[in-house]
């Protein structure tokens, strides 16, 4: 049995060694291997994670569309994969649409028309996007003290920004029975009805103020819903930075029109990420007897907002930018810095001049840089 087993034990085969040399090589190739899978590792995005140095370094198309819609101009400047892109823009624009057909004053077919023509005589049913507009509308009025009223429509017919009129300032009697007129504690809600019903003959909702920011938050969400998020879109000066740069850049340049020559621009900010809206003296005006009146009106005196010039909000939601900066417009300076202590995220920037004074420049917030006015 000895003899035998070692024969067992002569038979096996040795096991293989490896030398010294071949153990260092082994080695190596696995720490480089591991230095590799690291570089590769360090700066890949989460999954689902859109990072603004993916865009970059991405082939993108460019869809850039202007399409004229809510009395105004929209401009659409998208970067996606081409299909995707077209896409997106079909669906903002889409939205517009949604909201001009319902919301839209001037056509006479229009929901926001067939509530103003028949709600004092009964209660008007409201369909979910027009209540979601009036929601918005009432809670911009409670935050604004009053300041933002959708019913300053007699007002606005009085003096000449609907009608012409002429060369003559309204009589004190005329702006008393308009403002008689005009006041949302004069309109019944039912919250559960979702109806509406005017308390004065006359009344009407002009829902020019709020409309376009509301639009422009449904276009958004719709394109971003499609998974684009490189971008801007902008209607009419309600606009939306989107989250990812577009390539190349680490933000986007915005520029703040000047109140005194609005064919330039009096500063730029770097922002992504916020809605901005700008209420301006130059937007639309009347001139009477020679002095130029803004068509924001202060439903508190029956007449247009004097010495501001212009105000820009940033803020997360479009709809809360564009009627924000009607409020600030109306309630001053002093309403802006408390409306930026509540609101995270909301910067403000007021441009006025008071009668023989200088023009001033109030920032309030640390996005506006340098700001020059002339």
């Amino acid at each position: 049995m000895d003899n035998n087993n070692k024969t067992e034990k002569n038979n096996e085969k040795p096991k293989p060694v490896m030398s010294k040399n071949q153990t260092w090589t082994i080695l190596i190739m696995i720490i480089v291997a591991g230095l590799v899978w690291m570089a590769f590792m360090k700066d890949k995005p989460k999954i689902g994670e859109k990072l603004a140095d993916e865009v970059a370094t991405t082939e993108l198309h460019h869809e850039y569309r202007k399409i004229p819609i809510m009395g105004t101009m929209a401009e659409l400047s998208l970067y996606a994969e081409k299909k995707l892109a077209n896409k997106a823009a079909d669906t903002a624009r889409d939205e517009f649409r949604r909201v001009e057909n319902v919301c839209n004053i001037f056509n006479p077919q229009s929901e926001i028309s067939q509530l103003n023509k028949t709600a004092y005589d009964k209660p008007f049913k409201c369909s979910n996007l027009l209540w979601d507009v009036l929601k918005k509308s009432r809670r911009a009025y409670i935050i604004s003290n009053g300041a933002f009223d959708i019913t300053a429509k007699p007002l606005m017919d009085l003096w000449g920004f609907y009608r012409k009129r002429g060369n003559t300032l309204p009589y004190k009697l005329d702006i008393d029975i308009a403002k008689a007129k005009v006041g949302m504690d004069k309109v019944c809600f039912d919250d559960k009805a979702h109806t509406v019903r005017f308390n004065v003959k006359g009344m009407s909702f002009d829902l020019g103020g709020i409309a376009k920011g509301y639009a422009v938050d449904l276009a958004v969400a719709a394109v971003k819903k499609l998974g684009v998020n490189c971008g801007i879109i902008n209607l009419g000066g309600n606009m939306y930075c989107m989250p990812v740069p577009p390539p190349g850049k680490k933000d986007y340049t915005i520029g703040i029109t000047n109140p005194i020559n609005k064919a330039t621009s009096c500063g730029t900010i770097l922002c992504k990420d916020i809605s901005m809206a700008t209420s301006g003296n130059y937007e639309r005006y009347v001139t009477i007897d020679g002095v130029r009146y803004t068509h924001i009106m202060n439903v508190t005196t029956g007449k247009p907002v004097r010495d501001m010039l212009s105000v820009t909000v940033l803020t997360p939601k479009a709809v809360d930018s564009d009627y924000l900066s009607t409020s600030i417009f109306i309630n001053g300076i002093d309403f802006a810095r408390k409306i930026c202590r509540e609101y995270d995220n909301t910067q403000v920037l007021i441009i006025h001049q008071k009668p023989g004074k200088n023009i001033e420049v109030v920032k309030i917030g640390e996005i506006w840089g340098t700001i020059k006015v002339k």
